[in-house]
C-alpha cells in the first residue's frame, strides 16, 4: 500500500471544513434540493441501508438522472459492501457519475477494495467502519490509494461486538473507536474521522452534548440523518463569546511583548495555547 498521493490531499482539502454530512435515501432523489437547503455541507445519497433490495436497481436509475440532469449539485454516495452483487452494480453506476463528489464505502474492511475502487472510478472514498473485522484493518485501510478519511456505523459496531447500547458501557467503547480512528488517521496524514449518526433527530440537547464530544476529541464532522441536526451541529461548534475573547486577548499579548510565555487572568499561557488560539480566531 502507499502513503497518500497528491491527488489524495487534493481530495482532502476539497472537503477539509466539511462539519455537516447530510443522509437522503436515493429513492427520494427530490430532497436532495432540500438537503442542501438545509446548509448542510455535504449531501449523501444513500444506496445501502436506506434502500430496499428490491427498489436499489430505481434508486441507481434515479441517481444516474439526477446527475445528468440541470439542477444536479456535487453529491456524496454511500454504497454497498464490496464483494457484493450490489457493490459490483454500485461501481458500474460510478463510473458513469464522474462529477460525484465521492463515495462512502459502507462496512469497509479491506484496502484493496478501496484502491480498486479508487483506480477503477478517480473517486475519494471515506471508509465506514461497521464491524470487528473493519476496526482491526483500520491501520491498514489507512494507508490505501483513493481514502481520505473514516466514518464508524456505532449501532453497527455494538451489534457486531456484543455492546448493549444506550449504557455507559458503549459510551467507553465509542471513545475508544473514537480515540483509534483519531490516532490512525493523524498517522497516515488523513482527514480527522467524521463522527456516527445521532439516531433521536428531536434530542437537541443530547446532539449537542454529543457535537461538543467529538469536536473537543478533534474530528471533524458528523454524518446527520435528519435535516433539523444540520443548524444544531453548526450551532454547537461555534465557540462562545467569552472564548473568543480570550482567544483575542492571548493573541494581542502574544504580538505586544513577543514573549513565548505569559499570564492572561491569571492563567498561564504558552506556545501550544497560542497556536490553538491563533487558529480559533481564523476560523
Amino acid at each position: 500500500m502507499q502513503a497518500p498521493s497528491n491527488k489524495n490531499f487534493t481530495h482532502m482539502a476539497n472537503v477539509a471544513n466539511t462539519k455537516t454530512w447530510l443522509f437522503v435515501p436515493a429513492t427520494r432523489i427530490d430532497r436532495v434540493s432540500k438537503a442542501f437547503a438545509s446548509g448542510a455541507d455535504a449531501v449523501i445519497v444513500d444506496l445501502e441501508d436506506a434502500v430496499a433490495q428490491a427498489d436499489k436497481a430505481q434508486a441507481r436509475d434515479s441517481l444516474k438522472n439526477y446527475h445528468d440532469s440541470a439542477d444536479y449539485q456535487g453529491v456524496w454516495v454511500r454504497i454497498n459492501k464490496a464483494g457484493s452483487d450490489e457493490f459490483a452494480k454500485d461501481v458500474q453506476l460510478c463510473q458513469q457519475l464522474p462529477n460525484l463528489a465521492g463515495v462512502i464505502l459502507s462496512k469497509a474492511e479491506q484496502a484493496a477494495d478501496i484502491e480498486q475502487f479508487y483506480e477503477r472510478t478517480g473517486l475519494p472514498v471515506i471508509a465506514l467502519i461497521e464491524n470487528a473485522i473493519g476496526l482491526h484493518q483500520v491501520d491498514a485501510m489507512a494507508k490505501a490509494s483513493g481514502l481520505i478519511a473514516f466514518s464508524y456505523g456505532f449501532l453497527d459496531l455494538c451489534n457486531d461486538l456484543g455492546v448493549q447500547v444506550g449504557t455507559p458501557a458503549a459510551d467507553i467503547i465509542a471513545n475508544q473507536i473514537r480515540y483509534q480512528l483519531i490516532l490512525t488517521s493523524k498517522i497516515n496524514q488523513l482527514l480527522p474521522p467524521i463522527d456516527t449518526v445521532y439516531p433521536d433527530f428531536n434530542d437537541t440537547e443530547g446532539l449537542s452534548a454529543r457535537v461538543q464530544l467529538w469536536s473537543q476529541m478533534g474530528m471533524s464532522g458528523m454524518l446527520c440523518i435528519h435535516p433539523k441536526q444540520v443548524a444544531i451541529v453548526q450551532n454547537a461548534l461555534q465557540p462562545t463569546d467569552v472564548e473568543i475573547e480570550f482567544a483575542r486577548r492571548v493573541v494581542e499579548e502574544y504580538e505586544r511583548s513577543g514573549q513565548a510565555v505569559f499570564k492572561v487572568d491569571g492563567e498561564m499561557v504558552d506556545a501550544p495555547v497560542i497556536q490553538r488560539y491563533v487558529q480559533l480566531l481564523a476560523k
